[in-house]
C-alpha cells in the first residue's frame, strides 16, 4: 500500500486503517500493512497455536494467518470468507483475517484517546488507543501483544541479555518513552539487566518532551538526558514527532536517539534518519539496543 504519510517528518499524524469483525469497528496502522488481500485458501498447520488458521503462501512467500476473532473470543462465522490484511513489524509477514475493510482515517495522535487501566493492564491489553468517529468508537488493536501472545519468542528477546549481569553498571541517565506498560517494564528490566540504572520512563512522547522541556528550562537537560529511546507509535505525541522536535533544537539536538520500534523497516528507516535519529532498531533486538546505547552515550561524552 502506498501512502505519501510513511515518507513525511514529525507530522504526528497517523493513517488507520479501519475493518470490522461482526459489529466491532477496530483499527490498524497503515505503516503495518503491506496490501489486502480477498480470503485465500489456507492449509492448516498440525498442532498450531488456535489463533493460527494455517498458512499460505501467495507470491512465493509463507505467511500465518492469525484469526482476529478466535483471538478476541467473538463468535465465528465459518461462512464468512472475508479478507486478509497482511502485515509487516518487527520483520514478520503475518496475515490478519477480518470481515470487512471500511476505508482509510487520517488522523493526529492528539486525538487519540489513551484506554485507562480497565481496558488495558501490563498482562492483559487489547487495544493501543480509541477513535472516536461521529457516532462509534474504532478501538486500535494492539497487534504485537496479540503476536506475542502466539508466539512469545516474536517479542523482546530477553535471552540476549541474559549474560550481562557482570556489565560494570552504569548511571548514564536514560529517558524512554513506551506507551505499552508490558514493554517498558520488559525494555526497563533488560536494560538494568545490561548496566544502565538510571531510567527515567514515559508514557507518550508528549510525557518525554515535557520532561525534556523542564529540564531545558533548568538548564541541564544534557546532564540529565545521556540518551533518549523512542517507539514510535503512542498517543498524544508519536517517536517521529518527539525525534523531530528533539534535534531540531539547539541544546537538545546533541542528545543520542534510538527509536525502538515493530515498525523500523525501509520506508521507516527513510523517515527517521531525516528527523535525524541517531540509530533505529526493531523491537526484538534488545540486544542490538544495549549497543547502540553503549555506542551513543560514549560518542555523545566525547
Amino acid at each position: 500500500m502506498d501512502t505519501n504519510i510513511l515518507l513525511e517528518s514529525g507530522t504526528n499524524e497517523l493513517e488507520v486503517l479501519e475493518f470490522t469483525l461482526g459489529n466491532n469497528h477496530y483499527g490498524i496502522n497503515v505503516a503495518k500493512i503491506r496490501e489486502i488481500l480477498t480470503y485465500q485458501p489456507i492449509t492448516p498447520v498440525p498442532n498450531g497455536h488456535p489463533c493460527i488458521e494455517g498458512i499460505f503462501m501467495p507470491r512465493d512467500t509463507m505467511i500465518s494467518v492469525v484469526n482476529l476473532k478466535r483471538c478476541l473470543g467473538m463468535m465465528e462465522n465459518n461462512e464468512d470468507r472475508g479478507l486478509f490484511i497482511i502485515t509487516n513489524f518487527n520483520k514478520l509477514n503475518i496475515a490478519f483475517h477480518v470481515d470487512a475493510v471500511l476505508g482509510i482515517h487520517r488522523v493526529s495522535w492528539e486525538s487519540i484517546i489513551k484506554p485507562d487501566s480497565t481496558i488495558n493492564t501490563e498482562e492483559n491489553s487489547a487495544s493501543t488507543g480509541v477513535i472516536k468517529m461521529e457516532d462509534k468508537l474504532i478501538i486500535i488493536l494492539d497487534f504485537e501483544k496479540i503476536v506475542t501472545d502466539i508466539s512469545p519468542e516474536t517479542g523482546l528477546k530477553v535471552s540476549d541479555v541474559e549474560n550481562m549481569a557482570e556489565r560494570e553498571r552504569c548511571d548514564s541517565p536514560i529517558l524512554i518513552a513506551e506507551d505499552s506498560p508490558l514493554l517498558s517494564r520488559l525494555i526497563t528490566d533488560c536494560l538494568k539487566k545490561a548496566g544502565y540504572t538510571n531510567l527515567l520512563i514515559t508514557m507518550n512522547g508528549q510525557e518525554a518532551w515535557d520532561k525534556l522541556v523542564e529540564y531545558r528550562r533548568a538548564g541541564n537537560v544534557r546532564e540529565k538526558v545521556h540518551c533518549l529511546i523512542t517507539d514510535i507509535e503512542m498517543p498524544l505525541m508519536d517517536g517521529h514527532r518527539l525525534t523531530k522536535l528533539v534535534k531540531t533544537d539547539d541544546i537538545m539536538r546533541k542528545i543520542p536517539v534510538i527509536i525502538f520500534s515493530s515498525l523500523v523497516n525501509e520506508e521507516m528507516r527513510i523517515k527517521g534518519a531525516r528527523l535525524g535519529a541517531d540509530a533505529q532498531l526493531t523491537k526484538p533486538e534488545i540486544g542490538n539496543l544495549v549497543a547502540a546505547i553503549d555506542n551513543l552515550i560514549d560518542k555523545s561524552m566525547e
